[in-house]
This record gives C-alpha cells, structure tokens and sequence, in this order.
C-alpha cells in the first residue's frame, strides 16, 4: 500500500511541477553550436531592499496611530490603499512577510541556506508589532489582505463551528510549509500563493484562477485566505492574543447597541457573558483533566501519524523522488523523469551516493513529521479546552487573535460619534 501511494504522487507530481523550460527537450545542433548557460536576474540593489524595511516600518507606524490613536478607519483604508498599490502592484507581492516563513525554516535547518536581512525584518517586525498592537499587519499593510479588503461588498457570517473548524487548516499548512522548507524539497508558499500571479499578470493558469476564485469568493466572504489559509496570520494570532496594546471597540464605556457586532464581517467581537452556567468545582476540574487527556493523547496520536508520514512527504524532495525512480525501474516513471535522469547520469553522483542522501533526507521527514504531527495534536486538543473554557464579558470586546483591527466597528460605535462630536 506504501508503494502503492508514493508511485501515486511520483506519476502525478510531474503534472502539477511542469515549467515551460523543461517541457521540450534541447534541440540537439551538428554545426558544433554550444548552448549559453542559465543567467539569473541580479539581485536588487541593497539600497532599494532597505527602502522595502523603510517603507514597511513606516506603514507598520502608521497604522499603529491610525488605528490606536487617530481611531480613523478612513486612514486605514487609505494606507491599506497604498500597501496594495506598492508591496501588491509595484513589487509583485515580493519581498513578502508570508513567504519568508520559508526562509527563516531553511535558515533555522542548518542547511547552509542563507537569510537575507531583508527577508528577516520582513518575517520579525510584523510579529513584533502584533505582539506590541495586534495585527496591524494585517489590518493595513499586507498586500495579499488588502487586496481582499477591497473585495468585501456584501459579506456573510459564517456559523461559529464552522470558521472554527476551518481556522485549523492554516495551522496545518504552516506546519507542512515548515517541513518541507527545513529539509530542502519546496516552498510551498511561494509557489502556491494564489494572488502574486494577479500582481504580475501572469504565472502559472492554475494559481492565477485560484486567486481570482478567492478575490470573487471574498464579495461575500470577508478574506478568506487571511482567516482560512494564510500561515503567516497564525502566528500573527498568536502574537497579538499577548499584546500590550490592542484596538478598542468604544473609547469608553459600552452602551450594549450590538452595532459594532453587525459591523464586523470577520466574527472577531465576542458578546458578553456575565453568567455562566451552574458548574460545581468538582465537575469543572473533571472536565478539564479529561481535556488535558485528550490533549495529550491527540498529541501522542500525532507523533505516531506524522513519523509515518515520511512514505508519503518524502517523495516531494527532488532526491529522494530521483532515487525512488532509480530504484522502481518503472519504464513509465523513468520515461516521465527523463530529463532529470539524463542530468543525473550526465553527472558524478553514483546512485549509491544518491541513496545515502535521500536516506537522510527520509530521516529528516521522519523526525521533523513526528514533531509536525505532535505539535498538532497538541494545537487542537488545546483549541477544544480553550473553546470549553467560559469566560465573563462585561462588553463586547475584539478577539484579540481573530480581530484584524480594520477599524470597522469604530464607524457602527455611537461613543466614538460622540467623542468625535467633542
């Protein structure tokens, strides 16, 4: 069954990687015609990397003031605006705070990978700020959410269960991301983010149609790709449930009109609950030590689920998926991979040598999976505690990791009328 499922992706892998330049093979030449070598673009300027820092910590400032001091949801939308216009439009989604979760995994690996400092102000300083602020990233400056922002015309709520239950697909592509970076076989974020191929114009028809999907999706469904699959917003909610200072629903007291919860289409407000249900001490220490059981059993589940899952991740690395290939003397895999075993064997790797590296690059899906797949089960486990756990609300109040801090319930509020009026 094993093989079964790895000779699976091996024939269907091809079909979702297939580039242009591999497509056809090099025309073979007699009049002793030498083919040029791969160029590559040069890198940009340092000076226009750190106009990237500059121009991304300004706009991380002012959206802090925005939303925390001035309280202007119009100068959000404004900054959000221009953060469409230039991370977005003018630099095609790239330098990108999302993707360089990617490269910090690879850096972090040992590999040798190298970490530009562009590339790690762009993975920290949003984190920062949203354990300082809350999201203000997401609130104003990441292209990939401001161009959902504008999408947002006629948005509806979805059920509680629901978004819950959808909310942990990121967690599960964040950890994947990880994985796959750390060892060397693909960055998957990169490759299938759905809206830098709507920046550039072009790119791949598959992704290209996919971020179309989202962006029509997102007429009725408030941002769907910042709440249902952005890797990077899961750790913004985690840093901005610890935050100093977060946005506020009213400057003051709460008059209980419910308009800020009509006004937010991402259900990030909590209502209140100054009651809660009768529940002796004994029962409720019952119910939280079979929570934390649960807990840790998910998590032990998961160690065991992700060590295994190397047979089926394993194949994504190039070296390993080349030394299956060797291995099957499969005329149909062979003749789908030719071109990658002719470079192979045009080379001076033997096919021992290859075996030993993709054994160890099977040794690190293994460990790196059991630790993916017990950090998971450890997530939900808490996630199902954390929602069993009632607490009491005098207002309504932002969830401090869902609320995106757009500002929106600032215009529904009648006290900011009021303070604005003074």
């Amino acid at each position: 069954m094993r093989r079964m499922v790895w000779l699976f992706l091996l024939i269907l892998l091809p079909v979702l990687t297939a580039r242009s330049e591999n497509r056809f093979p090099q025309p073979q030449f007699e009049s002793g015609y030498t083919m040029p070598g791969a160029t590559a673009p040069a890198p940009r300027a340092a000076s226009y990397e750190m106009l990237d820092v500059v121009i991304l910590t300004a706009a991380l400032s002012l959206g802090t003031w925005l939303i925390l001091r001035k309280r202007s949801r119009r100068g959000v939308f404004l900054l959000t605006l221009f953060s469409l216009l230039y991370f977005g439009f003018w630099r095609k989604g790239c330098v990108c705070s999302i993707g360089s979760i990617q490269n910090v995994a690879a850096w972090l690996s040992g590999s040798g990978a190298a970490l530009p400092l562009g590339v790690a102000v762009f993975f920290i300083l949003p984190l920062i700020f949203a354990l300082l602020f809350g999201r203000i990233f997401c609130a104003a400056v990441c292209p990939l959410g401001a161009i959902q922002e504008m999408m947002i015309l006629f948005p509806i709520r979805i059920p509680r269960p629901v978004s819950r239950a959808l909310g942990l697909i990121p967690v599960v592509y964040l950890g994947l991301a990880i994985l796959l970076a750390a060892t060397g076989s693909a960055f998957i974020i990169c490759r299938y983010d759905p809206f830098v191929p709507v920046f550039r114009l072009s790119g791949e028809p598959v992704m290209l149609l996919a971020g179309v999907v989202l962006l029509l999706a997102g007429i009725v469904v408030a941002r769907p790709f910042c709440r249902f699959l952005c890797p990077y917003g899961v750790l913004l909610n985690w840093m901005s449930r610890l935050s100093k200072w977060h946005a506020t629903i009213t400057p003051d007291e709460c008059v209980g009109c419910r308009l800020c919860e009509r006004a937010c289409p991402f259900d990030a407000i909590r209502l209140p609950m100054t009651s809660t249900p009768a529940e002796s001490r004994e029962t409720g220490v019952r119910r939280i030590k079979r929570l934390l059981l649960l807990m840790l059993l998910l998590g032990v589940v998961g160690v065991w689920v992700g060590a295994r899952a190397d047979g089926m991740l394993a194949p994504l690395n190039a070296r390993v998926r080349l030394d299956q290939v060797l291995r099957s003397h499969d005329p149909v895999l062979e003749k789908l991979y030719a071109t990658e075993l002719d470079a192979f064997r045009g080379g001076t790797i033997t096919p021992e040598s290859l075996t030993v590296e993709a054994d160890a690059v099977r040794r690190k899906f293994r460990v790196g999976g059991a630790w993916l797949g017990g950090i998971l089960g450890v997530l939900f486990g808490a996630s199902l505690l954390g929602a069993s756990i009632r607490r009491s609300r005098e207002d309504y109040e932002p969830d401090r990791g869902e609320c995106l801090s757009c500002a929106r319930c600032y215009q529904s509020c009648p006290r900011e009328h009021e303070r604005l009026k003074q």
